[in-house]
């Protein structure tokens, strides 16, 4: 029998990922008794610009570097093995597949991807694999954001826990272009991730070119 029973799912770029992304999983993980959290990096993101985002198997890499010291923290290349544009509904029928359908998913997100949902692929369908944990930080607009999540559930029966995010100003772009002011992403990142951009010379050709 499978002993995971609820699952995080951390999805994103992670281009590259940060403590920001960290301290906010484990604080969810905490809040929700999570069993674990699996961090995806996603393949080829259908809403970035390609040209600022590093290769799948350097951001993969990272993530694997940030999170080996958690046991509650766990990573998978699934999105990248995945050819073409990597979708979450494809995601989470693997996962549902992989740990069973009485495995509860619970897909983490930042509050403004929650008034996109309606604009994802098969959107229905994913309101029926999994439920949404979103973060939300300090002077959300929480009227307009309660309408929605009101919205969501009555019309699809969707699920949507909020819970506030840590105030860390740490963005993966403010880091970017720091990489290519020469200036240091120390505390920014775990050290090993600042050891790995640095010995790979990660971002420079790609924003320069940007």
């Amino acid at each position: 029998m499978n002993r995971y029973r609820y699952i995080g799912i951390a999805g994103g770029t992670f281009n590259p990922i940060h403590y920001g992304h960290l301290i906010l999983a484990e604080n969810v993980r905490e809040i929700f008794h999570l069993d674990k959290v699996i961090f995806i990096p996603s393949g080829v993101p259908p809403h970035k610009n390609t040209l600022e985002v590093a290769s799948a198997r350097h951001r993969l890499n990272m993530v694997k570097l940030a999170v080996e010291s958690n046991p509650f923290f766990d990573v998978s290349d699934m999105e990248i093995e995945r050819a073409g544009y990597t979708y979450t509904v494809d995601t989470l029928l693997y996962l549902k597949n992989l740990y069973g359908e009485d495995s509860r998913l619970f897909f983490i997100t930042g509050a403004d991807v929650i008034l996109d949902l309606h604009t994802w692929k098969d959107y229905r369908r994913v309101f029926t694999l999994c439920e949404f944990i979103a973060t939300v930080r300090p002077g959300y607009e929480e009227e307009k954001f309660q309408n929605r999540l009101d919205f969501l559930k009555e019309e699809y029966g969707a699920a949507i826990n909020l819970v506030k995010a840590p105030l860390i100003e740490i963005s993966s772009t403010a880091i970017r272009e720091r990489i290519v002011c020469g200036k240091s992403i120390k505390y920014m990142v775990p050290e090993a991730v600042e050891g790995y951009v640095v010995e790979n010379r990660l971002y420079l050709e790609d924003m320069q070119r940007g």
